[in-house]
């Protein structure tokens, strides 16, 4: 099967999504300018560097009380955001937090996360993810879109990174126990709970 997507797909569902995975899931904290928390599950979400380390999430549609999610609207206004992960044991929290809230509602609340006060930045880690990033903003990108809807990349640089000692494991990072949770496409999502090993060749 071959189809372009500018010509339309022939599933009663885009399956674009269900194609590229698993997706790691930036559950994306922030903070207003007046001081209302947010967080928020981003999908389209990666680390795209390392010296220094940097990460993105994209921020496609809009709010459901119009103009940018609430997320990007902080970033742009304090330049601060928090990298979360969501786990196995996270994941209905997660799920709770990608609803419609109002600008000044609190996910944390509604989500019942326990928030932990960040090292760098003003707003909160959540408390109950193994690791945090804490970043700054290093630029936004405008994306190509098809509709009226808001699409933006959002690049910060990692200042600070918060691990859960009880996943370090002689020097280094026991990354399944973790049981981090990615998207795969439609409701679908996995559990990272193996590994293999393969070596570069020289």
């Amino acid at each position: 099967m071959f189809y372009e997507p500018k010509k339309g797909h022939p599933f009663k569902i885009d399956p674009y999504k269900a194609l590229i995975f698993p997706r790691p899931i930036g559950w994306i904290s922030s903070v207003s300018k007046n001081g209302v928390a947010n967080v928020a599950p981003y999908s389209y979400f990666n680390a795209i560097a390392d010296e220094p380390p940097q990460v993105m999430f994209c921020s496609n549609g809009e709010s459901s009380y119009g103009g940018y999610k609430d997320s990007l609207t902080n970033i742009l206004s304090t330049k601060e955001f928090v990298v979360n992960f969501a786990t196995k044991n996270t994941r209905d929290a997660m799920n709770i937090s990608s609803s419609n809230y109002k600008p000044n509602e609190d996910e944390f609340v509604f989500a019942k996360l326990k928030k932990r006060k960040s090292k760098l930045v003003k707003p909160p880690s959540v408390n109950d993810s193994p690791v945090n990033l804490e970043c700054k903003l290093l630029k936004t990108l405008k994306l190509k879109t098809n509709t009226k809807k808001l699409s933006t990349m959002v690049i910060g640089e990692v200042v600070g990174i918060y691990i859960n000692n009880k996943f370090i494991q002689n020097g280094r990072i026991d990354s399944v126990s973790m049981r981090y949770i990615s998207r795969m496409g439609y409701s679908e999502y996995s559990t990272v709970s193996s590994k293999f090993n393969l070596k570069r060749p020289e």
